[in-house]
Formats: C-alpha cells, structure tokens, sequence
C-alpha cells in the first residue's frame, strides 16, 4: 500500500502507510539488537580467551564480509518477496546469537557465524531500503530516509548502552539471549506484518550471476555511476577523520573526550537529517545539496590548527550535517533505476557507503602514522571538497 502524494510530507503521513510501519519497526529492533550483540559477544569473547585482539575481531568481523555480500547475493532483494526474505533473515540471526548465547562454540566458529550473516546483511538492508522508494512518493521519501538515518543512529547508541547497563546486571551470555530475542521477534513481524508481494524482477541465471550484472549495468550507467560516487565519496573523505580522533584528543591532553566529540558527530548527523528532511522546503533541498557536501569537509580544514575540544565538537557536528545532503542523492537515484531493480540499487549504494567509510578511516589512520592528526583531519576535509566539486554535476 503506498501512500497520497503531499505537498508537504509530514511523520503522519509515512506512519499512515502500514507496510512502512513494519519496515521502521524491522530496522529499529535490528539496530538495537545488533548493538547489544556487538558488546555482549566482544566483552564474552575477552572473558573466555583473555585476548584484546580476539574481542576486536569478533567485534568487526560481521562488517567485513558486508562488500562481499553486497557484490554477489544484492539481486535477491528484488527476487524474493520482502516478506519472505526478512523473515528467513531475522530467523538466521535469531538462530546465530542463541548459539553464541549457548556460551559453547570455540572461537573460529564463531568468526565463521558471524560472516555467513554479515554476507547476507546488505542483502536484507537492500531489502528494507529498496521499498521506501515505492511506498514514501516524491517528498515522503526524503522524509522517510531521514527518519530511518536518525532512528539507525539512535538505535545502536541506545543499544550500546543498554547494552552496557544490561552487562552489568546480567552474564554475558544472559544479555545475549535478550539480543536474540529482538531478532525473534523482528522475525515475527516481519513474517505477519509485510505482504506477500509478487516480485517483478525475473531472471534466468543464479543469484551470483545477476547479482554481479546488475552491479556491472549500474556502475557502467554514467548518470547512475555519478550517483553512487555522489553517495560513497564525499562521505567517505569525510567520515576517515573519525578514525583520527583518539589521537587528536590524546595530543590535546584529554584522550577520553573523543568520545564527547564522536558524539557531537552522532548529534549532528541527526541533526541535520532532521531539518533537511523535515523542515528544508522540498523544492530548496536540491539547491542545497552541493553546498552540504562541501559542509561534510570545510569545517574539517579548521583542525590544522588545533582547535581544543569545546571548538572540536562544534567543528565535528557542523561536519556531520552536511552529511544530510545524502537524502537527495538517494533520492535522485532511486528515480534513476526502474521500480523492479531498486533493491538491488539501494543495496549497491549502501554497501559502497559502508566500505568506502572503512576504508577512509584506515587510510586516515595510517596517514596518522607519519602526520600529526589535526592536519589529516584537515586532509580529510579538503578531499571532501575535491571530490564534491568535481562531482558538482550530480550534487548540484
């Protein structure tokens, strides 16, 4: 069921359309949940190995595998019903994090469970984001996208620290089997809450095939390629300044306040997500996007200079609003793609975005190695320009 067109989209008007609904209530009790996961399984893994680099590793291994997935199993989000696909997915993570909660596998099974989820995690994310398109029309969708941004976001703060809290009143293993429990019920909602939809999409070769030419068509596509890199770029020269940020804080004497200004970045992303996608008129939005590209990187260059950390956080959540000209990015090429392959575009976009940010903040930190961080951040900054203005004919 899709929503009326509006002039003016409002938070009403998305919640009236049930199936959006279902879909907010999937991607806030996975946020959530894998946040608790995160820490729970990290803090279980350090008490039974003893070994800083085994919980650091079970920390991020779900995310690595997340590119692989995205280039070889996307197709499924547009050929299996999201009905179908959500639920098998919220059940294979009920399942994984019961057996971590059993406290009984040794670590390398470990390690494998969480890459054969985070394989199909841009799948399911694909699924969810390739929806909004057709259900949230024209301004809705800018309005819906910025709602799940700001709800993801205040979802996996909650989630890390409810999760902290639980851990201090409950095993680990206890708090585990409360992250399972968010994702059976995801699973529940999603199996009696989305419609069994007919696919549009069809093909005759397998999922590995498609998956690769379809990735191959999008980015070969000149308007559909400036997108994608409108999406990753900007972005990802903007987000490695976050990998720097400890030792900038350290050199300002004060290591712990990193955290403070992490935060700062949290709220300004919410932030700007919000007065964009709500309160920016839609017809002005575009106008603005190519300047909020280049806010993701000019309050950056001010680092150079050391600014101390009341300034730091000003500077840093200037930053992350900018990073709100994302919304009409995705926008645009949602209407790019056809209705039937948007899964799949959406997927493509959002595991570009989730690489090119490891990758930004890997180079930033090893750039950190040879540079003192306040100029990195700064390198940051101005490659966030460069990258906007020479890709101004798909931010203007």
């Amino acid at each position: 069921m899709s929503a009326p067109p509006v002039a003016s989209a409002r938070y009403r008007d998305i919640f009236g359309v049930p199936e959006f609904r279902v879909l907010f209530a999937l991607q806030t009790l996975q946020a959530g949940g894998e946040s608790i996961r995160i820490i729970a399984l990290a803090v279980l893994t350090f008490k039974e190995t003893g070994s800083s680099f085994a919980s650091a590793v079970v920390f991020g291994a779900g995310m690595l595998p997340y590119v692989v997935g995205g280039a070889f199993l996307l197709s499924l989000a547009d050929r299996v019903p999201g009905r179908r696909l959500l639920t098998a997915f919220h059940l294979l993570r009920f399942a994984v994090i019961a057996v971590f909660a059993l406290d009984a596998v040794p670590l390398p099974v470990t390690i494998l469970l969480l890459v054969v989820v985070g394989l199909f995690a841009p799948v399911g994310s694909a699924a969810v984001q390739g929806r909004l398109p057709a259900l949230l029309p024209g301004d809705q969708y800018v309005l819906g996208r910025s709602l799940f941004t700001m709800t993801a976001a205040g979802s996996q703060v909650a989630g890390q620290g409810v999760g902290g809290l639980l851990l201090s009143v409950l095993t680990p293993s206890g708090t585990l089997w409360l992250a399972a429990g968010t994702a059976g019920l995801a699973a529940l909602i999603a199996h009696l809450g989305l419609p069994d939809t007919v696919m549009k999409r069809r093909g005759a070769s397998g999922t590995l095939r498609e998956t690769w030419r379809m990735n191959r068509v999008l980015l070969g596509g000149r308007t559909t390629r400036g997108l994608l890199l409108a999406v990753w770029l900007p972005i990802a020269m903007s987000v490695g300044a976050e990998g720097v940020l400890v030792p900038y804080a350290t050199g300002l004497g004060h290591a712990g306040s990193a955290g403070l200004i992490l935060a700062a970045a949290a709220i300004g992303m919410g932030l700007g997500n919000f007065v964009v996608g709500r309160l920016v008129p839609s017809g002005l939005r575009p106008r603005l996007t190519l300047p909020l590209a280049l806010l993701t990187g000019a309050p950056l260059l001010l680092f150079a200079f050391g600014p101390g950390v009341v300034a730091a956080c000003l500077l840093m959540m200037a930053t992350t609003c900018g990073l709100s000209y994302e919304l009409t990015v995705q926008r645009r090429l949602a209407d790019a793609v056809p209705e039937e392959i948007q899964g799949q575009t959406m997927g493509l976009a959002n595991t570009g975005l989730m690489t090119g940010q490891a990758l930004g903040i890997a180079a930033a930190g090893a750039l950190a190695e040879f540079v003192a961080p306040g100029r990195v951040i700064a390198i940051c900054g101005a490659s966030a320009i460069a990258v906007s203005l020479a890709l101004y004919r798909h931010l203007r």
